[in-house]
């Protein structure tokens, strides 16, 4: 029962984000990747162990933060960008929900192309596609809201402006590397309802939010299909072929 609490608080903060003022977000944010985050954590340790978990959450702690540290100081992979004050407390210049939001949406997605593929080279191509899809949707509500700064664009995809395309190629090639070195941890079958749940939520949420509280159309229309092209396959096998 209590990653189902979690996950409730999480879409039940996501809901309140759109609805509440630029002043709110920030507090809202903050609850909405703690509990998405705490849903992760303890989904993993009840259903797949300690020692599980603790490989998992290890690796996606790390890895946000570090490739984030490398990123602002480097440029490399995501182009010229900082962090603003506007997330709280930093370490090198990362704020502490960064690492916890690449961790929190790792766990579903890992599951997910787990699903699709057998292969380690599969999980890590489709999984850091799927990484990538959610940030299409991520950084132009985040960078709206002031919590990074783009200082370098260059090339753009049509329809989100302010953000340069390498940022998106970055998410793939750091995605491809993060869910290769997930896919090292054995896989263990259990009731995934929760994880599940959650990552169609972000799916249809997003794409909803994009398009009608956002006014981004063009948004919903890149981040839908690219997402789309994993999370609709995934969907029917669930379907199809389910485990419980």
């Amino acid at each position: 029962m209590i990653p189902v609490l979690f996950a409730a608080i999480t879409i039940a903060a996501q809901i309140i984000w759109v609805l509440v003022d630029a002043d709110a977000r920030v507090l809202v944010t903050a609850v909405s990747v703690t509990a998405f985050f705490l849903t992760s954590v303890t989904h993993a340790y009840l259903n797949r162990g300690a020692a599980w978990t603790v490989g998992f959450f290890a690796i996606t702690i790390a890895f946000g933060w570090l490739i984030e540290v490398l990123g602002t100081t480097t440029q490399f992979p995501f182009g010229d960008y900082i962090y603003t004050d506007a997330l709280g407390p930093k370490v090198l210049g990362v704020p502490i929900l960064i690492p916890m939001a690449w961790s929190m949406v790792a766990y579903p997605m890992l599951l997910a192309v787990q699903r699709l593929s057998s292969t380690s080279l599969g999980v890590a191509l489709i999984g850091g596609w799927l990484l990538m899809a959610w940030d299409l949707f991520l950084d132009p509500q985040m960078v709206g809201e002031g919590y990074w700064v783009w200082q370098t664009i260059g090339w753009e995809l049509p329809g989100i402006d302010g953000i340069p395309l390498q940022n998106f190629l970055g998410w793939w090639l750091g995605g491809i590397v993060l869910m290769f070195l997930l896919d090292r941890l054995p896989r263990k079958a259990a009731n995934d309802t929760v994880p599940n749940v959650l990552l169609l939520w972000t799916f249809a949420s997003n794409i909803l939010a994009a398009a009608v509280f956002f006014d981004r159309p063009l948004v919903a229309i890149w981040g839908g299909i690219a997402m789309g092209i994993v999370v609709i396959p995934w969907a029917w096998r669930l379907w199809s072929q389910p485990r419980w």
